[in-house]
């Protein structure tokens, strides 16, 4: 009877203990929350003039080509992470490829795109920042890709890779790449029919659209990184993305620097 008494009273002892120690990480954790947000770095405010005429303008992207000179074994195997880009634009070309890839209609009759998506529900959206020559023929600005019409819409006119530059922790290959492109999901698209699940389905699919556009720049002589480090809020303010939508990934891309 004692030795039950004295476990008895060991056990709310070392209950008593844990609880006092996950107090005390829990609070440790607020605290490095807080300091953290106190070294945030001040991403500055997007000054865009009043809607100007260009704005909302849609650009027809060349068909894509299905057809090219690089295997895809030999793409895996050339695959790298290229953060060092020569100053040199893109084609509209090569804006159309890569987009295609990305996310582009592969079986019109049944709205199938290039990468798999949890019961085709499709929950991401293509942005892409282009820069000052960035593209041949192309404005600088921010726009949005439609898979349905091969399409891209101005959203944003300027050239805000510098801010978007800050917004990924200072991270210099985004302001340096001649384009950048975002991807967003809407969660809600599959989430609402798979339930919390969905989220993980989200994530899984971002992640075969990033492996595209790695290899489909392998087959341009192109070079892209995947950047996942940034801030969430300063990213969806730069693309004034709607309400329910949400930055998942910024992938400079270029040429390489030689």
């Amino acid at each position: 009877m004692m030795s039950c008494r004295v476990a008895s009273l060991v056990l709310l002892s070392l209950l008593a203990a844990s609880s006092l120690v996950a107090a005390y990480y829990w609070r440790r954790c607020r605290a490095l929350e807080a300091e953290l947000a106190a070294l945030r770095p001040e991403v500055p405010e997007i000054e865009v003039s009043p809607a100007p005429a260009t704005m909302g303008e849609v650009i027809k992207l060349p068909p894509p080509v299905t057809r090219g000179n690089v295997s895809v074994e030999e793409a895996i195997s050339r695959r790298r992470s290229i953060r060092s880009y020569a100053d040199k634009p893109l084609s509209i070309f090569h804006i159309s490829q890569l987009l295609w890839a990305a996310q582009g209609i592969t079986d019109p009759a049944r709205g199938f795109r290039a990468a798999p998506s949890a019961g085709a529900t499709y929950p991401l959206e293509v942005y892409v920042v282009v820069g000052v020559g960035g593209v041949v023929g192309l404005k600088a600005g921010v726009y949005k890709y439609d898979p349905e019409s091969h399409e891209i819409r101005l959203v944003v006119p300027g050239d805000l890779r510098e801010v978007l530059a800050e917004a990924c922790l200072g991270q210099s290959w985004v302001r340096e790449a001649p384009v950048d492109i975002v991807i967003t999901a809407v969660y809600e698209r599959t989430t609402s029919r798979y339930g919390e699940r969905g989220v993980r389905y989200v994530h899984m699919e971002v992640g075969h659209v990033g492996e595209n556009i790695y290899l489909e720049c392998v087959s341009l002589g192109l070079g892209c990184v995947v950047v996942g480090a940034f801030y969430d809020d300063e990213v969806a303010r730069i693309l004034r993305l709607p309400e329910g939508e949400y930055p998942l990934y910024v992938i400079p891309v270029g040429f390489p620097r030689a």
